[in-house]
């Protein structure tokens, strides 16, 4: 419970225990700036069942060092506040766009433009792109690229940290898909979790739960519970896992694997609650330090030089390796049950944010729904649950920031598509192109999505096609 006090900070009550804003400056601390708040904040979160006077004695400690505790889990917000008070103004942004690229511009929605537009503006942008399979989001638009100035913006990168494509190519004649599909259904079934509530009854170990993240940064902390719980497992919206046939085209390719038709596993997800709570909690901190107009309020950023931008970062990239772990899991237990080593893997990661030379520069660079596409980068561009992904190697374009798209990009939203979609439009497509689907929901039907050839045409400059994966069994969220 908090209230008002006669100065006008906070009150905290920690069981019998009142913390006032005048006990902290009886104590020296500065009544300019918000540290005052954010030691009480602090306070009440890590120590509210220590007793008042060891609770003063500990921030006089802090008062009296601060340069020591910078860079603490729990107490270096407050020793920075001490040290470079943050100055939190509503920032104004400029009147011109840095410079920017849009592939596809005629197939993408003016929602997504003037996402884009509206970042661009930002006081710390410094280039941006929109690849074609762009559509509108929060913050930056699905496709947006944008490369910021020392700063990160939580959602430029999205809720789902580090959501990935991960590949596995088996040496398998692919037309046991057919002949033994009963087979195949059952695997993804036993072996493939999904949505907020399926886990495995065996969680497997990996090394990614000893990283001193999780014991480190309190926020994180919090989380591991759920990460160990949640780890191999897929979210739901248009997350999956596929059983389909790869054919490799490029002789020349970096996996090593001859050209000709294989069996493919394709997982597409992210870093499940780990990574939507690491986002929701930093956004709200992005959007108190640095207030934005109405229209950029989700574009709100973290200064690396602060303690937060910090953890941020730290937490991020986290997040990105939990979600390599847990397809890794997945593609680990498809493959003990067929019984298979894979010839080959490949893999990306897309709603993250590089730290890269733009232009004789290091800046930021943010890629929501964006494929990395440095010169001989490998990725992977699904296209629907009916459609070819393609295996590509990026060119190193500058103009798109060493970008392509992640997949198709949707046609119609979530809602439109429910309102105009059947079951049985959905049928037909399945069965015209011989495609099996568990689970599945009407805003992931593949006529939501847009025509992943006419995508990749607006990209030929940005990366080079090495093969395909055509899906043919296809488990989603129910």
């Amino acid at each position: 419970m908090s209230s008002q006090s006669g100065n006008g900070y906070k009150i905290i009550v920690m069981g019998k225990l009142k913390l006032r804003g005048k006990d902290l400056i009886n104590i020296g601390y500065p009544q300019k700036g918000k540290v005052i708040s954010i030691a009480i904040d602090v306070m009440l979160k890590y120590f509210k069942r220590d007793r008042k006077d060891k609770v003063l004695q500990r921030l006089k400690t802090i008062l009296k060092d601060p340069e020591k505790y910078v860079g603490d889990g729990i107490v270096g917000r407050i020793a920075e506040e001490l040290i470079t008070p943050v100055q939190v103004e509503a920032k104004q942004l400029e009147t011109k766009r840095a410079p920017f690229t849009i592939f596809g511009e005629n197939e993408i929605e003016n929602e997504a433009k003037h996402q884009l537009y509206t970042a661009l503006k930002l006081p710390i942008a410094k280039a941006g792109a929109l690849m074609p399979d762009g559509h509108a989001g929060y913050g930056l638009p699905i496709g947006g690229v944008l490369a910021a100035k020392e700063a990160v913006i939580p959602y430029g990168v999205g809720v789902d940290i580090g959501c990935r494509m991960c590949l596995s190519i088996y040496d398998t004649p692919v037309s046991y898909l057919d002949g033994h599909k009963d087979k195949y259904v059952k695997m993804l079934q036993e072996h493939t979790k999904f949505g907020g509530f399926e886990t495995h009854k065996r969680i497997n170990d990996h090394e990614i739960f000893e990283r001193s993240e999780f014991k480190e940064i309190p926020t994180v902390k919090k989380l591991f519970k759920k990460a160990y719980q949640q780890l191999g497992s897929s979210g739901g919206g248009n997350h999956f896992v596929e059983f389909g046939i790869v054919h490799v085209s490029d002789e020349h390719n970096e996996f090593n694997v001859p050209v000709g038709n294989y069996l493919g596993i394709l997982s597409h997800s992210g870093s499940r609650g780990l990574g939507a709570n690491i986002a929701k909690h930093y956004t709200k901190l992005a959007i108190k330090q640095t207030p934005l107009p109405g229209e950029a309020t989700n574009l709100a950023w973290l200064d690396l030089n602060t303690h937060d931008g910090q953890e941020y970062w730290l937490a991020m990239n986290l997040a990105g390796d939990y979600a390599s772990a847990c397809h890794h899991d997945i593609h680990k237990r498809l493959g003990k049950a067929l019984g298979l080593r894979p010839l080959a893997m490949v893999e990306n990661h897309h709603n993250f944010a590089w730290k890269e030379v733009v232009d004789g520069e290091e800046l930021i660079v943010h890629r929501k729904g964006a494929t990395p596409a440095q010169k001989g980068v490998l990725g992977i561009i699904p296209g629907s649950m009916t459609a070819p992904g393609f295996i590509v190697r990026g060119t190193g374009n500058k103009q798109s920031l060493q970008s392509a798209s992640h997949g198709a990009g949707r046609i119609l939203s979530r809602s439109k598509a429910k309102r105009t979609i059947t079951q049985s439009d959905i049928k037909k497509q399945l069965k015209d192109h011989g495609v099996t689907l568990i689970g599945g929901s009407i805003d992931e039907a593949p006529m939501a999505y847009k025509n992943i050839h006419q995508v990749m045409s607006h990209q030929t400059a940005l990366v080079e096609i090495v093969g395909t994966f055509t899906p043919k069994i296809v488990r989603m969220d129910r």
